[in-house]
């Protein structure tokens, strides 16, 4: 797919990237009966951003994403867009994709992406074109006079996503995009999702796949309990962590009994030829290294931060 910003255009997008955004969700807070959903919810979205949206089940992820499309009306707080109130026309030019996936079963995968193209404001001729054009990208062309319910759920979601594409959107919301899809289909939407975001297109996207996550965004946005606990960039969110862990390879399988000799280091984890250690501030890594090279012989050893799914455990208290 051809990118429609040169190099330089990209470039502004990124500079602009964390002081400029174009979504706004500023103090949320919503109550079902005795459910705290949003309590004084805040994050936002610049163009160009690729935003991961963590947090437990339950934790007011969807809640807070309707809210950018009026489902549901926050008892307090703003949903702006460019500082200003979001107007009809505005979510007209936002591709959402819901966690209960919102297509017709019966109805043909062609006719149903020319529908939604219309309903967001475009006239037949260019429905369906843009339509022609991302069957083409998601290789759905030979499925184009299929029934949703005759297709497999990876496709479906693919149908999912040109739906919420199909009108050129300003803003992205996906809502678990990558759930149940196989490793190929992953690898096609990601490399779908940064394409957009390339182009200038501010994503907004919540997964529990949190080595997904690391991978494709460079920014996150935590939450638990209804309100943003922990934001920023994925990078930085990592080195902030006072954990450090040890990564060690060998060539061989590790027997890990030995690491319960070593004072400051715990295993977090161990598979075949690698373990992975959380370590004391004060751990003496020579000893370390030597006894890992009496259990075998090493082929990395490696003091890294933790993982954004050790981040987020961290912060969730999970």
């Amino acid at each position: 797919m051809k990118n429609r910003t040169g190099p330089l255009t990209l470039a502004i997008i990124r500079g602009m990237c964390h002081h400029e955004p174009v979504l706004r969700l500023d103090g949320l807070s919503k109550r079902f009966g005795d459910v705290i959903a949003l309590a004084d919810c805040s994050l936002s979205v610049a163009p160009g951003q690729m935003l991961g949206f963590l947090g437990p089940n339950g934790a007011g992820k969807t809640t807070a994403m309707r809210t950018i499309f009026g489902l549901v009306r926050p008892d307090r707080g703003r949903v702006t867009w460019e500082d200003s109130e979001l107007t009809t026309s505005v979510r007209r030019r936002i591709g959402y994709m819901p966690e209960e996936r919102g297509l017709y079963p019966k109805m043909r995968v062609r006719k149903q992406l020319v529908y939604f193209g219309r309903l967001h404001g475009l006239d037949l001729p260019s429905a369906e074109q843009a339509v022609d054009r991302w069957l083409e990208v998601f290789d759905l062309t030979d499925r184009a006079n299929a029934k949703v319910v005759e297709l497999s759920h990876g496709n479906q979601q693919r149908v999912q996503l040109a739906a919420s594409l199909v009108h050129d959107p300003m803003l992205l919301v996906l809502d678990e995009p990558f759930a149940g899809l196989d490793p190929i289909a992953v690898v096609t939407m990601a490399r779908i999702l940064r394409e957009q975001a390339e182009r200038g297109i501010a994503v907004l996207f919540s997964s529990h796949q949190l080595d997904l996550v690391e991978d494709l965004c460079d920014d996150v946005a935590i939450i638990n309990a209804g309100q943003v606990i922990l934001s920023g960039r994925v990078a930085q969110l990592r080195s902030a962590s006072p954990k450090r862990y040890l990564e060690i390879a060998t060539s061989g399988p590790v027997d890990p009994s030995w690491i319960d000799q070593l004072p400051g280091a715990s295993l977090v984890e161990s598979r075949d030829d690698r373990i992975r250690l959380l370590v004391d501030e004060d751990a003496n890594l020579e000893m370390m290294a030597s006894a890992a090279t009496q259990a075998g012989e090493i082929s990395s050893f490696t003091l890294e931060p933790p993982r954004l799914s050790e981040v987020f455990t961290s912060a969730v208290g999970r």
